[in-house]
């Protein structure tokens, strides 16, 4: 179905690279209670529980293994002393423990990658087709099934528990592909980086929620509560997610008749008829490319601190359990809280101070990547100050919220009608780290020495400034050519 034609969203001034909505009406169009800003808030609960769901096991690895497994791989660094807290409250010890050495461990932590490269392409190409909806819901309830099978897997043997998280890795990588479909037909231009920014801020939020919490469950009550928590949670906010959300505004059953008009008319020079895609021009555009290169670089950082900090806060730093999962969750509320004050200075920039949208996302990446690897490489240097070492590990993956409103929005800028492709293609290689970040940094560190963990900050220190450099010379915020042949006006 068709929205009316807008009455005064010509193509007036064409001076944008990407067409902006600088008359359409603001104060017609509340935010408050909006359906475009309804679906962020669901989508950021969302995002926040497959994070929780990805990010427990890290916690829960720590509390799970043997303590004297295969030493001679897997020590404690005994350069730090003891830093543990004061309160002497005993810890519950019912979990059941395993023989894991450190090599294993790294299989275990990577497995889930294994899953979850393999539906991103996929996922952006049936959100296309079928819309985000269900692929994400669906996605989102499969990871919080299969958590809830974790502990029996990890019983059953360690064959078992990759194959488990592997499975979870399928489910949940179609979920971002199949947001950015959704944000296609949902985000008008000038409020991308809020919206998005916003949606995707669950994630860090999940992760700040899921670190000490499951330090918390594993302390006081048992390492498999962990698992079945965070599951239950995400079987029920799959219930609310197929009720109250739609694929698109024309089939919102609540949005009101001024929502509806003002998105349609704002995307009517953005989006394409084309039935099919045009696989050869996309993967043969340089934005592209630079797109994946950045999200490569910047996920190597991310995903080798999101699993292993952890275990350098236990074996380097040498805090115990409770403090462990506070102390690692700090990292992230800082990225959480520089993802939204980015969103909105993005949209403010762009808006506002008419910035072009390339001027934008080139500087919120350089910020988000260059910091991050400057203080990634401080934090091996200050030995054991603890005060240092969470103040810029916190610091190094505050500034990378940054990036959410650099280069992780910038699919749509370039090619909304494809941005789940596109998604689903850069995050297929942005994967990748996740898979061989865990498992090289593990190899590294087999006698946990304040050396051997500094190799393993130079090394994603180093891919993140090439990232960074590459997207400035080739990023772009131009809708490209190949991702308009027959424009419409948003309808199928």
């Amino acid at each position: 179905m068709r929205a009316p034609a807008g009455r005064e969203a010509e193509p007036e001034d064409g001076a944008d690279r990407t067409p902006l909505l600088g008359e359409s009406q603001p104060g017609t169009v509340p935010t408050c209670c909006s359906a475009r800003y309804n679906l962020a808030l669901l989508a950021f609960f969302g995002f926040f529980l497959l994070y929780a769901l990805r990010v427990n096991l890290s916690v829960a690895l720590v509390d799970m293994i043997e303590p004297n497994t295969s030493l001679a791989k897997n020590t404690t660094s005994k350069v730090c002393p003891e830093h543990s807290s004061v309160l002497n409250i005993p810890r519950n010890t019912t979990g059941k423990k395993y023989s894991w050495d450190a090599d294993t461990q790294g299989w275990i932590l990577g497995s889930f990658f294994y899953g979850y490269i393999i539906t991103q392409i996929p996922g952006g190409y049936f959100a296309r087709k079928i819309g985000g909806k269900l692929l994400l819901g669906f996605g989102i309830l499969g990871t919080a099934v299969f958590t809830l099978f974790t502990p029996l897997a990890a019983d059953l043997g360690v064959g078992y528990l990759i194959a488990v998280r592997a499975l979870e890795g399928l489910g949940e990588g179609v979920t971002f592909p199949a947001m950015h479909a959704m944000w296609s037909s949902w985000a008008p231009p000038l409020e991308r980086s809020k919206l998005l920014s916003i949606s995707y801020a669950g994630a860090q939020l999940g992760t700040v929620v899921s670190l000490p919490l499951s330090g918390l469950i594993c302390y006081y009550v048992n390492w498999i509560y962990v698992f079945y928590i965070f599951g239950a949670l995400g079987v029920f906010w799959f219930l609310f997610w197929i009720w109250l959300v739609s694929d698109t505004p024309e089939t919102h059953r609540r949005i009101s008749p001024t929502e509806r008009e003002y998105i349609l008319s704002s995307l009517k020079d953005q989006l394409s008829t084309q039935k099919s895609v045009p696989w050869e021009p996309m993967l043969k555009s340089l934005p592209l490319w630079a797109i994946v290169v950045a999200h490569f670089s910047y996920n190597w950082t991310f995903y080798t601190l999101l699993t292993l900090l952890p275990t350098y806060m236990k074996e380097i730093l040498r805090f115990d359990a409770q403090e462990n999962g506070f102390l690692s969750a700090l990292p992230y509320f800082g990225c959480w809280l520089f993802i939204i004050m980015s969103g909105q200075i993005a949209d403010y920039l762009r808006e506002k101070q008419n910035l072009s949208t390339v001027c934008v996302r080139k500087t919120f990446t350089l910020i988000g990547m260059i910091g991050p690897a400057v203080f990634l490489v401080a934090a091996g240097f200050i030995g054991c100050d603890y005060t240092l070492a969470v103040a810029f590990l916190t610091i190094s993956t505050a500034l990378g919220g940054f990036c959410t409103s650099g280069f992780g929005i910038n699919h749509l800028d370039i090619a909304p009608s494809y941005a789940g492709i596109l998604l689903g293609i850069t995050n297929s290689f942005a994967t990748i780290p996740g898979m061989v970040g865990p498992v090289i940094a593990k190899s590294l560190t087999h006698h946990n020495t304040v050396g051997e963990w500094q190799t393993v900050f130079y090394i994603a220190a180093s891919i993140n400034l090439f990232g960074a450099i590459f997207f400035a010379l080739f990023g772009s915020g131009e809708v490209q050519d190949w991702a308009v042949n027959g424009r419409h006006l948003h309808g199928n």
